[in-house]
């Protein structure tokens, strides 16, 4: 493993910011102590920094030697709203929130990146470091975006990373085109004529409706889009009455469709919408359709990819980088970022959760689960990765 020179000796300082993070989650939209954190950070290492972007988004800009070439790196920094159910000493001081998808790591990676570069340099340009907020749900990308981030700060190209439970430590993974999905909601109400469950020819069963909707519903993954587009669709609840003997007015019924291109996405909707408009009737019930887009798919630039996963293996060899690695359903707000610009998201491996201490909750290391821990033995390893990016990107002229 190829480590940026010297970067162990920094190891015990990011740990403990980390660790400091972690005890002290913030949910979206709410990380002015971690925002305030990562600033003074920042301003100490030298960097210059603007506060208050999309909220409680920061960038930290380092500049070296003459060119006007620039790059982003991007963390993103907020919370769960979950109880923790490690005891560990780092463990979340604030009941109903933690860190249980590693973004206190993404943000000590980075930082861990901004403060050798700080200190060392070794490239010709700028680079900006993206702290952003409100990833898990709020769009905090977008909003930093729409707010006139790379106006602001302008770069050619925007990088990011997630650390990935299961895989190992000193592996990365990543692919281009699509490396996870859109994310989307819908809530559809079917609207029938209440009666007494023993006299159900006076009424119109919404719940008849809805069972029959359902299983409709899965012949637009089976039969309407092509079998090589990938995409879910997945009904995860039904809500109708109140009693065992009364047929009610209407049900709801919602779930979340993932895709990933949004021509899947269009298809998926719109034969959705007929469905839920034209099977109804045939109950004599009305059927509306509410679907909500949340995140589109994370669609990575292929010369961009490439180029990352080439830093990859200057790093940890050919045998530590999946460069074709299989997508996942997860989805991940980055993507408002690609699509703004070119650039590559990865997975950096997380290991097989061995690495917590004594005190950890029961169950798996994994994503959104309360016994999560990232790992600190990637810090290192993934601020390497953000130095030897941005001296790849912005070389100093031999």
């Amino acid at each position: 493993m190829m480590l940026a020179e010297g970067i162990l000796e920094l190891q015990s300082e990011i740990q403990a910011i980390r660790r400091d993070l972690h005890a002290h989650p913030e949910l979206r939209f709410e990380e002015h102590r971690t925002a305030a954190v990562v600033a003074s950070k920042l301003r100490a290492w030298g960097l210059e920094v603007t506060e208050g972007i999309g909220g409680t988004g920061l960038v930290g800009t380092l500049r070296r030697g003459t060119s006007t070439r620039s790059v982003g790196l991007r963390a993103d920094m907020d919370a769960l709203p979950l109880q923790e159910h490690n005891t560990f000493g780092h463990a979340s001081k604030h009941e109903g929130k933690m860190h249980a998808c590693g973004h206190d790591g993404h943000t000590a990676m980075l930082l861990a990146g901004a403060r050798w570069l700080s200190q060392h340099g070794g490239f010709d340009g700028v680079a900006h470091f993206i702290f952003q907020p409100a990833e898990e749900g709020g769009a905090g990308a977008q909003k930093m975006i729409d707010e006139g981030l790379f106006e602001r700060f302008p770069c050619e190209a925007v990088f990011g990373m997630h650390n990935w439970p299961g895989m190992k430590v000193g592996q990365f993974a990543v692919t281009p085109g699509p490396m996870m999905a859109s994310s989307n909601e819908f809530e559809i109400t079917l609207r029938g004529k209440g009666a007494h469950a023993a006299m159900p020819q006076n009424g119109i069963d919404p719940v008849l409706v809805a069972t029959h909707l359902v299983q409709a519903l899965q012949s637009i993954i089976t039969r309407n889009k092509k079998p090589i587009d990938a995409a879910v669709l997945s009904v995860t609840e039904i809500h109708a009455g109140s009693t065992t003997n009364i047929i009610p007015d209407s049900a709801i019924v919602r779930g979340t469709v993932r895709t990933f291109t949004l021509e899947t996405l269009d298809l998926i909707e719109s034969r959705m919408k007929q469905l839920t408009e034209q099977l109804p009737p045939a109950f004599g019930a009305t059927g509306s359709l509410h679907f909500h887009r949340n995140y589109p798919p994370t669609i990575n630039d292929p010369k961009q990819t490439a180029f990352a996963a080439s830093v990859m293996r200057e790093l940890v060899g050919d045998d530590g980088v999946d460069a074709a690695c299989e997508p996942t359903m997860g989805s991940e707000d980055f993507a408002f970022m690609l699509q703004a610009l070119p650039g590559c998201y990865a997975f950096i491996g997380n290991g097989d959760g061995s690495h917590r201490s004594h005190g950890h909750g029961l169950g798996p290391c994994m994503l959104h689960n309360p016994s999560y821990d990232f790992n600190d033995e990637l810090l290192p390893l993934g601020g390497s990765f953000w130095v030897k990016l941005v001296q790849r990107f912005l070389p100093v002229a031999a």
